[in-house]
């Protein structure tokens, strides 16, 4: 049955009046406009009242000083909970010291255009504090149908103000990407083009419930560094409280950000203030639960032109929210583009900014000189990952090839099986699969493994013998089955963990650069078994992505001893194999090597009471396990 938590009953009450447990009544003297200090107009905490919901959403607004004598001119706008006034510089040192040049103005914020270089090139850029972050009053609840709304009513004031031209854009990395489909959905007016770079557009899927199993290690890691720190009323020096296996540098809120001008609020008025989303996807299993379903929306209702960038290494966060958003969108104009390296630098990659550039300017300012309106571009634009230049090497990474498309997934895709052995091995040839499957047998490995104690079994194909590129969905099919240890719990569900492996013909592996510089894998794919169920009837169902509606109405039993088929969604790839090389299929019981902080390590959400026990998967006469790889032939 769907859970109905006190998580839900709070997000079900977020929308009741909350002044009551502001520090002090709403100032107006804030709005501060700066025209001489910098080479644009600088305007600070600009105060938009909100209508969907209780609270104000402020944000800085930076625009060409043409726009003070009567220009109007496109604005590009980000919503999101880091903190509008948060130097880059500050924010995350580490990253800013390796950012382009030409995007460290004096404003550079973190995953946001600068606004240096964008008034430069005639836009004005809003950045706003989402409802409970920063300078913004209200209720914080990130990633929400409410939050959606207040973001929603920011667009149409940006195409709104007297210095815009009306035409409002949007661009940024990860939340600032993710945010963008939802509001897109809503159709705000003045919305005229968006550029969802690296973010997720299912909040379920992607992000959260991974093949159904809670990712808590990243949401955790990112809800206590990078948005508690952040929201309105906390004081500046206050300590942040994080989670023991969360530790390690990363983006927090820098000394440099201001605190709250009202005033500060206590710890125990911030937390009514809030939803907790380390509490309330730990508490929430389905989609049907109320706090994700009313985070759904149709990617059928976006209709703006939109540029989707993916990342090949984004494997545990982004990658396939930007592949399935792009195939989902209504769009008429739409475009997929596939990069590789790191999730914070490329987006200010002078290459990238070119292509962000020429697509906003066709569809913002009408001055098209690459043929966007006209059907000149390319519908997918991807980087091969060809041959081993290593990782988190943004100059060896250049060597890697790109290529275009014109449709996802490539039309010429061969679909093809390469079957499970019990001897442990991987082929495309079935009569070899079933003769070496005609006794029923088991290929075993202990649950509950972890990435510092990894239970897994591993499938290895022949060396290749010519170039072999693999590029888009991947699926794995096989049978399995827990049973019990000597004097443990009785196991009632498997985890499975799926991991895709590039070995080189000197038979060492090859890594790819992951989300945050980390050496990952091709790429991994998750199902938790008692969630195997598959809705085939689904508009988007597809064979090579099965579809799962993960509602309480799904759960399916798992029993000791049983044999479930089952199809793991596996995300996609991209990889041309050179003569000599091998593939390994990798099947665990919990994270392993390439997970980075992406770890599903909640002691609830796989308890061993539930979990513990041997896996197994299965073989026999009428048996098959394979993985359906998507082989691209050369053109």
């Amino acid at each position: 049955m769907s859970t109905y938590t006190s998580a839900s009953k709070s997000f079900l009450g977020q929308f009741r009046a909350i002044t009551s447990r502001m520090p002090t009544q709403l100032r107006t003297d804030l709005h501060v406009v700066d025209k001489e200090s910098f080479p644009y107009i600088y305007e600070q905490n600009a105060t938009i009242a909100l209508k969907s919901s209780d609270g104000h959403v402020r944000c800085n607004v930076f625009r060409p000083k043409t726009s003070d004598q009567g220009q109007r001119v496109p604005v590009l706008v980000t919503y999101g909970p880091y903190g509008k006034d948060a130097p880059y510089k500050d924010f995350y040192k580490k990253s800013y010291d390796e950012l382009n040049p030409e995007h460290k103005s004096e404003h550079a914020a973190w995953e946001t255009p600068d606004p240096g270089f964008w008034t430069k090139q005639g836009y004005a850029v809003v950045r706003a504090d989402e409802r409970g972050i920063g300078q913004s009053r209200g209720f914080l609840d990130t990633m929400s149908r409410g939050t959606s709304e207040a973001f929603f009513e920011v667009v149409e004031w940006c195409a709104e103000q007297p210095w815009s031209s009306g035409k409002v854009g949007l661009l940024g990395i990860s939340y600032y990407a993710g945010s963008q489909w939802r509001v897109a959905a809503r159709r705000p007016k003045g919305l005229a083009a968006i550029v969802p770079w690296e973010g997720m557009s299912d909040y379920y899927r992607d992000r959260c419930r991974h093949g159904g199993i809670l990712s808590n290690n990243f949401i955790d890691f990112w809800w206590n560094r990078q948005v508690v720190s952040n929201q309105y009323g906390r004081p500046r020096d206050e300590a942040i409280v994080t989670n023991a296996n969360t530790g390690g540098e990363g983006p927090k809120r820098p000394q440099t950000s201001p605190e709250t001008i009202e005033g500060n609020l206590s710890p125990e008025e911030r937390a009514k203030n809030r939803q907790d989303q380390t509490v309330d996807n730990r508490e929430n299993r389905f989609r049907d639960d109320e706090y994700y379903a009313s985070k759904e929306y149709d990617m059928g209702d976006i209709e703006v032109p939109l540029l989707s960038v993916a990342n090949w290494g984004g494997i545990l966060l982004h990658l396939r929210g930007n592949i399935e958003g792009f195939n989902h969108a209504g769009s008429q104009q739409k475009w997929l583009r596939i990069i590789t390296g790191r999730h914070d630098l490329p987006f200010y990659y002078k290459e990238e900014v070119e292509i962000q550039k020429s697509f906003l300017d066709a569809f913002l300012k009408g001055e098209d000189h690459a043929g966007w309106t006209q059907g000149k571009v390319p519908l997918v634009d991807m980087v091969l990952r060809k041959g081993d230049v290593g990782f988190n090497n943004a100059d060896a990474e250049k060597a890697y090839p790109r290529r275009i498309e014109h449709e996802w997934p490539i039309a010429r895709t061969q679909w093809t099986k390469w079957y499970l052995t019990p001897q442990k091995g991987l082929t495309p040839d079935v009569k070899v699969a079933e003769a070496a499957s005609q006794k029923r047998c088991k290929v075993s490995y202990e649950a509950l493994g972890t990435l510092q104690d990894p239970k897994f079994v591993q499938f290895v194909t022949e060396p290749f013998e010519k170039e072999t590129e693999i590029t888009g969905h991947v699926v794995f099919h096989a049978t399995v089955s827990v049973t019990a240890l000597p004097k443990g719990a009785t196991p009632s569900d498997i985890d499975l963990f799926v991991t895709l492996r590039h070995i080189s013909p000197e038979g060492k592996e090859v890594f790819y650069t992951g989300t945050a510089g980390d050496p990952v894998p091709l790429t991994k794919g998750w199902l938790r078994v008692s969630l195997r169920k598959v809705n085939t009837s689904h508009p988007k169902h597809r064979p090579y992505l099965p579809w799962r509606d993960y509602t309480s109405k799904d759960v399916q039993p798992v029993i000791n001893g049983e044999l479930y088929e089952v199809e793991v969604e596996v995300w996609p790839t991209n990889v041309v194999l050179e003569p000599g090389a091998k593939l390994v299929l990798e099947v665990a019981s919990g994270d392993t090597q390439g997970c980075g902080i992406f770890q599903h390590n909640d002691k609830t959400d796989r308890a061993p009471s539930k979990f513990e026990g041997m896996n197994h998967i299965c073989f026999g006469p009428s048996t098959l396990n394979y993985l359906l790889l998507p082989i691209i032939p050369p053109k």
